[in-house]
């Protein structure tokens, strides 16, 4: 197999040859398709999540067909396509698995940080984590749904049912839930870097109903806000872009220190909330919402071996929607 490894922190990806991987008690092996670019790929190579397994295959948004089965799983997933998200694994034991938290798990294992990813040509993954899906749909726009889209689903629940909707950092998660949000019936409003009109016009292309800089204040107040970039500063923006008993959800796995913000801010009933990983349920929940919603995703395809370029030009948002590695 072919893999670009993460070798060490800070440093570009290497292109590796390794032996084919097999599958464990419990495992599948994956031919993969697709893998998606996340921004969480960008936090684990600049160093803000510790102790990364390295040497470390990145990538968490994987479709591909299965290819070979360990003990334990049913022969009949050979040739099925299946998806591998960012939760690789959960103890089942801890007091949030038993209480069906296991995005909160004490004991968990990601993918493309603790376990090997998807930036590969092949790639083994526990068989009780890999969502299946649709043989018929193109993998290049189904890998953003298996950590932007989910990561979006969560945060829109835990954002509630408020119509007007403002979404922070109009990037890959964004676009995809903006989409699920116009089919809602929503109100979308979306803030982009400043002096990003493509991102703005890109918005607006998807049924935002206003589109400006983070900083701008919103023609409207809002009901609630999703923050995707992860700029702590856009904490006291969103919060006072939010009505008297509005919610600002926080999505991002790592974000910058929030600054010191009065009290004032906060006060009038808003909650300020966090959104940590996925479950295998929230996966049940979103792929059909994203067939009824007829969510399209907008991707860029990249080489397996130019993964530094997709992951340079995430970080410097030279694209709109997501990338996407096809080996």
């Amino acid at each position: 197999m072919k893999a670009m490894t993460l070798q060490a922190i800070g440093k570009p990806l290497v292109l590796v040859e390794r032996p084919d991987p097999s599958p464990g008690r419990g495992e599948l092996r994956l031919k993969v398709e697709a893998c998606a670019v996340c921004r969480t790929d960008l936090h684990v190579i600049d160093g803000d999540l510790a102790n990364p397994k390295l040497p470390l295959v990145q990538g968490h948004e994987i479709v591909g067909i299965v290819d070979a089965v360990g003990d334990g799983v049913a022969a009949t997933r050979l040739g099925s396509r299946v998806g591998v998200p960012w939760l690789g694994h959960s103890c089942g034991v801890c007091s949030y698995c038993r209480s069906e938290a296991e995005n909160l798990c004490d004991r968990p294992e990601f993918t493309g940080y603790t376990r090997d990813g998807g930036f590969a040509t092949d790639v083994v993954a526990d068989a009780s984590y890999a969502i299946d899906l649709d043989p018929k749909d193109d993998p290049v726009s189904l890998a953003p749904l298996l950590c932007a889209g989910l990561i979006g689903w969560r945060c829109l629940k835990k954002a509630g049912d408020g119509r007007r909707i403002g979404l922070y950092g109009f990037g890959a998660a964004a676009h995809i839930i903006a989409q699920v949000c116009v089919w809602q019936g929503r109100e979308v409003y979306a803030f982009t870097r400043r002096g990003d009109g493509e991102a703005q016009c890109f918005a607006i292309s998807l049924g935002a109903a206003w589109a400006g800089s983070s900083d701008d204040r919103p023609p409207v107040l809002l009901d609630t806000a999703i923050i995707f970039a992860p700029v702590g500063s856009l904490v006291p923006a969103a919060l006072k872009a939010v009505r008297k008993g509005g919610r600002v959800v926080c999505g991002g796995i790592h974000m910058s220190d929030i600054p010191a913000m009065p009290y004032a801010v906060l006060w009038g009933e808003r909650e300020l909330v966090s959104v940590a990983n996925l479950t295998r349920e929230d996966a049940a929940q979103f792929f059909p919402i994203a067939r009824q919603a007829a969510v399209r995703t907008h991707t860029v395809s990249y080489p397996l071996d130019r993964a530094n370029l997709a992951l340079s030009d995430l970080r410097a948002g030279r694209f709109s929607g997501a990338a996407v590695i096809v080996p």
